[in-house]
């Protein structure tokens, strides 16, 4: 008996600890690798690559400074969002931070090892969605606060924002942290305080 009870003793013991651990054997791909490096060198490139075709006399591109930063202000790069005009639209005014906004967008982050072309965070566009009503001084991300805070009624951009505008150094949502974002936004209309909300055509 006692011979059969050390035998399955020694066979539990190799059963517990003669095998690699579930976490040793853990295939999980790590879906955003080195994402701090990999998007703060993006946002570099896109920047200068921005530069040089303004300086270039293309002026579909644009470099937009925060918002709320006095233009007499020294900074680094991070504080501006880089625009690329898609469509330029028949308003002659801009929203401003007491304004509220429609607006078609679609968020989207850089390519991931499953997401080859961005992973889409958030998305209201057309067809399948009417326009989004935000009010530009409640709380949105400085980066979209900004783009939209220069953009005219009918106008679509496609905007970049580093992460610095965007949800900085912690993860939002499906957002991780250090992510860069890219928008497409088109401005549908807006309005001032007390003028109420025009009718959605």
């Amino acid at each position: 008996m006692k011979k059969y009870t050390l035998l399955y003793m020694l066979s539990l013991m190799v059963s517990l600890f003669g095998l690699p651990s579930c976490s040793e054997e853990d295939d999980t791909v790590e879906e955003y690798p080195d994402w701090q490096a990999v998007n703060e060198a993006r946002w570099e490139t896109i920047f200068a690559e921005a530069q040089m075709r303004i300086a270039a006399g293309d002026t579909s591109w644009k470099i937009l400074r925060k918002w709320s930063l006095e233009d007499s202000l020294q900074t680094s790069n991070t504080n501006f969002v880089v625009a690329h005009v898609e469509n330029t639209g028949t308003g002659a005014t801009s929203p401003l931070y007491t304004d509220s906004v429609r607006v078609y967008y679609e968020g989207r982050l850089l390519p991931s090892v499953s997401y080859t072309d961005g992973y889409v965070f958030d998305s209201h566009m057309p067809p399948t969605s009417a326009p989004v009503q935000f009010y530009l001084g409640g709380g949105l991300v400085d980066g979209f606060t900004t783009a939209l805070m220069n953009m005219h009624e009918g106008d679509r951009w496609t905007v970049y924002m580093p992460y610095q505008l965007g949800y900085g150094t912690s993860a939002s949502s499906s957002i991780p942290a250090y992510s860069l974002l890219t928008f497409d936004i088109t401005l549908v209309s807006f309005f001032r305080p007390g003028t109420g909300a025009p009718e959605i055509k």
